[in-house]
């Protein structure tokens, strides 16, 4: 989920939970609590100063942490104390920064990207994959409730209707998730893939646009569809952004498969040996959806991409990374995928090899 969301479903959280005894002047400190709390783990972001490879390895991981979680509700609750200067010390905002760092995670358990919430004791990525992590729908609910609070102060009704609304439009979210998943399962079905894994990632502007994969060992096959339109929607240029976005999802009825090599079609041992070798040890453990997406001869570099993260509109797939070698016999070393006009190994994702 994106940090502006986070931070105002932090706030109100802080509204509906308020005790109804509390004083009038407590309550927009309370609200402040929420709103820096519920973003606070994104802070994670300075991972990425230490290289695309710590940042992929870490994001979503120590400040995620449903184990660490006690840990910084009292970093957090101290802090904001002090920058809220509020008298009655950390203890009085320990208990909604805790509810706003638990709020944090499950806001970005609902999307496809995965989270650690069992580091360090394991990097399993918690991932339900209900929702985009830029929902529009979802951002709107919970701007809808603020303003309902600003103008019911004196009652918590405002918020607390809001947040059972997102935890419904949540769970319809997962109703039409299993029906795309029904989809992908008819198609592998027909086409007599069997034992070929379905799996839908919800996209943008929509909670109805899913993206549809139906894998095996060798190919990845996806359709963008939208599982209530009836008729595709027509895009023009200058339409605007949105309408472009949503105009890549067809009916169901008009589905268009495109299909996608693990490793190619060429050179496919030598890909594998790629795939395979210790460089990429990182990219393995984080990609669902792995696919061959580029290859160099000078030097012999192969680069793979997430299908996850491949959204129709989209100028670029983020997460690209590579094995390179200087020759035969030589170790692979992983670099990230580089800019046009760069060479393939002026990017390197760390300095292991």
């Amino acid at each position: 989920m994106d940090t502006l969301t986070h931070a105002l479903s932090g706030a109100l959280l802080a509204r509906a939970t308020a005790p109804k005894d509390a004083p009038p002047r407590s309550l927009p400190r309370r609200l402040a609590a929420g709103f820096f709390a519920c973003a606070a783990p994104d802070l994670d972001i300075v991972f990425a100063l230490a290289g695309p490879i710590p940042y992929l390895e870490l994001h979503r991981g120590p400040t995620h942490s449903l184990l660490l979680l006690p840990f910084w509700a009292l970093v957090h609750s101290w802090v904001l104390a002090k920058i809220l200067r509020d008298e009655r010390g950390w203890r009085a905002l320990y208990g909604i920064t805790a509810m706003g760092l638990a709020l944090h995670v499950a806001g970005d358990v609902i999307t496809s990207f995965g989270t650690q919430i069992l580091w360090p004791l394991s990097t399993w990525r918690a991932a339900i994959g209900t929702t985009y992590i830029i929902d529009l729908g979802f951002t709107g609910i919970i701007v809808a409730g603020l303003i309902g609070s600003l103008f019911v102060k004196k009652s918590r009704l405002p918020s607390v209707g809001t947040l059972a609304l997102l935890c419904a439009y949540v769970g319809v979210q997962f109703t039409l998730k299993q029906q795309a998943l029904r989809f992908g399962e008819e198609y592998a079905a027909a086409h007599g893939l069997r034992g070929a894994s379905v799996h839908a990632d919800a996209r943008p502007v929509s909670p109805f646009n899913w993206t549809v994969f139906v894998s095996d060992e060798s190919t990845h096959r996806f359709a963008h569809i939208n599982l209530a339109r009836k008729e595709p929607v027509e895009y023009r240029p200058g339409d605007g952004f949105i309408r472009r976005l949503d105009a890549a999802y067809l009916p169901q009825d008009q589905a268009i498969w495109v299909s996608r090599a693990r490793y190619g079609v060429a050179d496919q041992n030598l890909v594998r040996e790629a795939w395979d070798s210790p460089a990429l040890g990182f990219f393995r453990s984080f990609a669902l959806l792995p696919a061959l997406d580029g290859a160099t001869a000078d030097p012999t570099c192969f680069w793979f991409a997430d299908l996850r993260f491949n959204t129709p509109g989209r100028p670029t797939v983020p997460f690209q990374f590579g094995a390179c070698r200087a020759g035969p016999g030589e170790p692979w070393r992983a670099y990230e995928r580089p800019e046009a006009g760069e060479t393939p190994t002026s990017r390197p994702a760390s300095s292991r090899g």
